[in-house]
């Protein structure tokens, strides 16, 4: 059963390698060009930094699974109890159930953080599933925005999906 945890500098190496498969062949995000093991490393010191979490799933042989991590939905203080979650996992853990490990996970950990909705921007609406392990998770579709990424040589649809957190909107978070 593979483990998940606060992801640690060691693990940045495995996170680059995992997203640069996402970018070079996959739709479920829209940069084009993979980012440096540096850029990786300052992403997430970036989420860690505003008190956000960044987990990894560990592998009984201690490889990296798959990751997870919040971050503001947007910049403005008026957003600040919304974020914005990011999954990716490894081509060769994918259909194991790792991914679904890691959103619950990421869900406890923001509402322990006062993350009151949970924002999922799914790229690819034919990404069954990243939309399916979303819903799994209780997250609910709340729109679509059509052909606004162009990748691959073709439009791309972006899934809105949300869930609350906690008392969600239905107390003061403050």
């Amino acid at each position: 059963m593979p483990n998940v945890r606060p992801s640690q500098p060691l693990d940045v190496p495995a996170i680059t390698a995992i997203y640069r498969h996402h970018v070079l062949h996959g739709t479920g995000t829209f940069e084009i060009e993979p980012p440096s093991l540096a850029d990786m490393t300052t992403r997430r010191q970036d989420v860690l930094n505003k008190q956000l979490p960044w987990l990894v799933a560990e592998g009984e042989d201690g490889s990296i699974l798959g990751y997870a991590y919040a971050n503001w939905f947007k910049p403005r203080p008026a957003y600040r109890f919304s974020a914005e979650d990011s999954i990716y996992v490894s081509d060769a853990a994918r259909g194991q159930g790792i991914g679904r490990l890691l959103l619950d996970a990421l869900c406890r950990e923001c509402e322990a953080v006062g993350v009151r909705k949970l924002i999922a921007v799914i790229g690819d609406s034919t990404n069954a599933g990243s939309v399916g392990v979303h819903r799994a998770a209780g997250f609910a579709h709340v729109g679509t925005l059509s052909a606004v990424g162009w990748k691959f040589d073709r439009w791309l649809d972006v899934v809105m999906m949300e869930k609350s957190l906690g008392a969600g909107a239905s107390t003061s978070p403050e």
